[in-house]
Parts: C-alpha cells; sequence; structure tokens
C-alpha cells in the first residue's frame, strides 16, 4: 500500500485535532490590576435571614453623588490608585445565592449614580464564591453574580458596554478562614475600574 496519500491526510486529521484543541480550551481570566479593599459586609448578624424585599425602582435624576464623588477630570490618572479610593463598593451575597439582596440594590444604586456621573470609567465586575462546593460549582456561582450586578446597574441606566464580568470563583478569597465570618467576606461582587 502506497504511504504517500496517507501522510497529507494524518497531517489534515492532526490540524483539525490541534484547533479543537484549542478552540476548546478554558480561557485565562482577565486579570485586573490587584486591588484589595476591607469588604464592608451588611449589618445584618451572621446566619441572620434577610428578608426577600424587592426595593422600589430608584429615580435615576435624582440619584445622589455617592460620598467622595468628583469630576471624571478630578480622579487620579493612576488605576491603582483610583481602586484604591473605593468609589465603587462590594456587594454581598448570601450561601448559595446569586440573588441581589436590598442591601446589595442600595450599595448598586449608590455605583450606580457614581459611573453615570463618570461616563468613561469602565469596570470589570468580579464574582466570588466561599471555598464550599467544587471548583467548577463555585465558578458558575460567581459568573451568575457578577452577571446578576451587571444586569442591575444596566437597569439603573449604565452603559452594559462599560461593564466586563468574570469569576474566580473560589480562586481569590478575601478573607482566609473555615467558618462563616470568612465565607460571608468572600461570598462577593467585586469592582475594579480598569479604564478611566
Amino acid at each position: 500500500m502506497d504511504r504517500t496519500w496517507k501522510t497529507p491526510i494524518i497531517l489534515a486529521v492532526a490540524a483539525v485535532i490541534v484547533t479543537m484543541t484549542a478552540a476548546c480550551s478554558k480561557p485565562k481570566p482577565v486579570v485586573a490590576p490587584e486591588v484589595r479593599r476591607t469588604p464592608q459586609p451588611g449589618a445584618a448578624p451572621v446566619g441572620a435571614e434577610r428578608p426577600s424585599v424587592v426595593a422600589p425602582e430608584p429615580d435615576l435624576a435624582a440619584a445622589p453623588l455617592p460620598p467622595g464623588g468628583v469630576a471624571t477630570g478630578e480622579l487620579p490618572r493612576d488605576l491603582a490608585e483610583l481602586n484604591r479610593l473605593g468609589y465603587l463598593k462590594d456587594v454581598f451575597f448570601d450561601t448559595d445565592k446569586a440573588d441581589l439582596t436590598a442591601e446589595a440594590r442600595d450599595i448598586l444604586a449608590a455605583n450606580a449614580a457614581w459611573l453615570r456621573q463618570h461616563p468613561t470609567v469602565r469596570i470589570l465586575v468580579e464574582g466570588h464564591c466561599d471555598e464550599r462546593h467544587t471548583a467548577e460549582y463555585n465558578l458558575a456561582l460567581g459568573w451568575r453574580r457578577a452577571n446578576a450586578v451587571k444586569n442591575y446597574l444596566v437597569s439603573l441606566g449604565v452603559d452594559g458596554g462599560r461593564i466586563d464580568t468574570i469569576s474566580y470563583g473560589e480562586e481569590r478569597p478575601f478573607a482566609l478562614g473555615h467558618d462563616e465570618s470568612a465565607w460571608r467576606l468572600n461570598r462577593r461582587a467585586h469592582f475594579v475600574i480598569v479604564a478611566r
């Protein structure tokens, strides 16, 4: 049997396999500047049930400027410094949930007001989870959390094209520990300003 016709076919099949493997590989997460702020979890005691309350639609025109609001031209040019100042506050989630609490919606309303007043600012919303469950489960939950935040900001008048999302699942905990005091701080959506 002649091998000359087999070589191009084998190479073509190998090329298709390599292309398909590359297309199916897990994408690398977007790496934003490493920024850590002290989270500000809700005032409810640990383990307390938060009532599921539907907040009224905010009046977008009357939304106040959050503390520290300044004109975009007055914002620091250095992104690390801009993030360190903490203009955008994190929101926290209940265990295994991606639903926004009333407290999270209030924080997001203030974040949305600041973003509307700074229309050139672009952000990355990071979805985070505590260490419980599998890595796959936590990555999916982190995506749901980040996208719930993005969708709510868009509903408040922020251009969705300015908001990117990513899930880190349990990979980047804010608080180290193996109990509720650490877990509640790690169940969050974290904001990173990526362009001013």
